[in-house]
């Protein structure tokens, strides 16, 4: 089977170079037929042209499009270069290549989606609010899959064609939507320990850990949306109509004990619309639950 170890980069011109001569190295001592390709998303320094001289096939976005689009990228031109199976690795040198086989042996063992686990493995550093981002990110995929994965994050995963081929529509939260489709497709899937080592430099995804945290939330809230609408939509909706409850309920009360509730007139219109208002809510988590299926 034909291996492509694909790199997604954008300004990494101090770590491609090595991690490409460490990938060669890695897969030099196999007896796979690789090759190793680059998407470059629009680097303004020099990563495209030391990736071309150290042996990769390189494409290059126009301008910086960010990382699903440049996930995208990677899988069209991997399945265009007949890969049998694909390894993506980041190309910040945080994960080992000599670790690549070890992701392989699974693949040959007949799992579909390989992923390096870095908190089933060993963290040389990892800023705590990544930590625990990873760790909310672990929890939501586990329980829409219902199966345990530690790591839904990783950037360092093999998978088969097969795999590649699954739709992949969120530009948010793309990692984890090709592990719920796999898992919701019937491939199987296994996590392998793999060593993360500390970044050399400022970490590009968490330079203010506010907005990082805020974005975090904000696409588990988009995972729970997608794959599991009737919850979702539920849960919002349940909380709205239980506010009208709550309301009708005091509106009741006021009718026998108050002088009446038609006193309140306005109070009453409104409480309609609240309950309105999330009963639409649930029946649209119905509705979307079964277009999902």
């Amino acid at each position: 089977m034909k291996i492509v170890v694909t790199i997604p980069a954008f300004n990494e011109a101090k770590s491609i170079g090595r991690l490409i001569k460490d990938i060669k190295e890695a897969m030099g001592s196999s007896r796979y037929s690789y090759s190793i390709l680059v998407v470059d998303d629009g680097s303004t320094d020099k990563t495209a042209e030391i990736a071309k001289k150290s042996g990769a096939v390189v494409y290059s976005h126009p301008k910086n499009y960010g990382l699903a689009e440049t996930f995208k990228t990677e899988i069209k031109k991997c399945l265009e270069l007949k890969a049998g199976v694909i390894v993506h690795i980041d190309a910040d040198g945080q994960y080992l290549p000599k670790e690549i086989p070890r992701l392989l042996k699974e693949i040959k063992n007949g799992y579909d989606l390989v992923l390096g686990s870095r908190f089933e493995g060993k963290i040389e550093y990892m800023p705590l609010i990544k930590r625990i981002g990873n760790a909310a990110f672990s929890k939501v995929v586990s329980q829409i899959t219902r199966i345990k994965i530690t790591d839904a994050q990783t950037g360092f995963r093999a998978f088969t064609k097969e795999v590649a081929q699954l739709p992949v529509i969120s530009n948010h939260t793309y990692t984890q939507e090709q592990i719920i489709r796999a898992v919701k497709n019937k491939f199987k899937i296994k996590e392998v320990p793999i060593y993360f080592a500390k970044r050399d430099g400022e970490s590009k995804l968490i330079r203010n850990p506010f907005e990082y945290a805020a974005k975090a939330w904000i696409n588990i809230i988009r995972i729970y949306r997608d794959f599991e609408p009737l919850r979702f939509f539920g849960i919002f909706g349940s909380l709205i109509f239980g506010v009208g409850i709550v309301l009708g309920l005091y509106l009741v009360y006021f009718q026998f004990f108050g002088g009446g509730a038609f006193r309140h007139l306005g109070l009453m219109m409104l409480d309609i619309l609240i309950l309105s208002i999330g009963l639409q809510v649930i029946i649209f988590g119905f509705l979307a639950d079964m277009y999902a299926k």
